[in-house]
């Protein structure tokens, strides 16, 4: 499985947000983003504990990056449509793609924003459902 890099998501997943997905308020600088949290979003797919990976296979790793992204706020704002563009970039890695209304899709993210924290298993497996609905292959 192929996996997302800083690198990717400064010049894919952040470049096509800041020009493709705009809202209201504008998406600040890569540069300005909060230190460390992207890279804990991004290495947190991959993690073990007790020698088995805390999120196996695709859809839950995809899972994952979205909810990590939207709920862990790495940049000052814009963090729903670069958690939406790296989704969509890591699927397409990975030889996938979700075919979704980007409205869609965007009420989903909003959905994810506003859930509890303390329901993070709930939401992770609500938003497993959600890309298994819409994934399709490349």
């Amino acid at each position: 499985m192929k996996t997302i890099s800083i690198v990717e998501v400064e010049y894919i997943a952040y470049s096509l947000a800041k020009e493709l997905l705009s809202w209201d308020e504008p998406i600040p600088d890569f540069g300005s983003r909060f230190p460390n949290v992207l890279e804990s979003c991004l290495a947190a797919l991959f993690h073990t504990f007790g020698g088995k990976n805390l999120y196996k296979g695709l859809i839950p790793r995809a899972s994952a990056l979205f909810y990590l992204m939207i709920k862990n706020h790495p940049f000052q704002n814009g963090n729903k449509r670069i958690a939406m563009t790296a989704l969509f970039y890591f699927l397409y890695k990975n030889k996938k793609w979700l075919k979704v209304d980007n409205q869609e899709l965007y009420n989903f993210a909003k959905w994810v924003a506003a859930s509890n924290s303390k329901l993070k298993a709930e939401t992770l497996l609500a938003i497993q459902k959600f890309i298994k609905t819409y994934l399709v292959s490349r």
